[in-house]
């Protein structure tokens, strides 16, 4: 499951214990991302704020499955299919529209956006976060003027930066420590947006 002992949920105790009890889905199952951090589960803590407050908190006003369709092509473009498949599902699940939803997967896979069945702001989104993970050094202020031109408001300009970085980092905590989807339920994710401090997986 990984390249790091990781200590599992049975196992647990104190802090880590309480953690795992906040994260968990059905039959108590611990997301492997956040099995990783189990050594030091301040980390997770961390990890697991960041993660809520960016794509699943009540005052984002980007919708969800944009959010998730951001973080699927981010994690496309680090080749990490831990959370390609973990967020894709999460994806379809939104959408309700399997067909669309899989014309995208294979759009963003095939590195295609005018491919996507999506509208110019939603593709205008893809390419800056495509340059933000790609070249991060290339990145200048006319790449934020294009989302504005393309209907974008500052604060949408914020989110859509934000979930870009975030799966930057949660790419690199998979790949970096070789975590995988094995006795994973994949597609699982916090479903309460009112309470920022509700982790729970459903």
């Amino acid at each position: 499951m990984s390249w790091i002992k990781t200590i599992p949920f049975d196992a647990a105790a104190g802090k880590l214990r309480d953690l795992y009890k906040r994260v968990t889905g059905p039959n108590n199952n611990v997301d492997n991302i956040m099995m990783m951090h189990s050594l030091r589960p301040h980390t997770m803590e961390g990890h697991m704020a960041i993660y809520k407050y960016v794509l699943h908190h009540k005052d984002n006003t980007v919708p969800k499955w944009f959010l998730e369709t951001l973080g699927v092509w981010v994690s496309s473009l680090n080749a990490c299919s831990y959370c390609v498949e973990h967020h894709f599902a999460g994806l379809k699940r939104l959408l309700r529209d399997d067909a669309r939803a899989d014309g995208l997967r294979a759009a963003l896979q095939g590195r295609d956006i005018a491919a996507t069945p999506l509208d110019a702001r939603e593709q205008a989104a893809l390419r800056y976060a495509q340059k933000l993970t790609v070249t991060p050094q290339d990145m200048a202020q006319s790449d934020v003027q294009a989302l504005r031109d393309a209907g974008w408001e500052d604060g949408e300009i914020l989110e859509i930066n934000q979930v870009s970085a975030y799966f930057a980092y949660a790419n690199r905590t998979v790949l970096g420590l070789g975590c995988s989807t094995q006795g994973d339920v994949i597609g699982l994710s916090p479903g309460n947006n009112d309470d920022p401090d509700d982790w729970g997986h459903t």
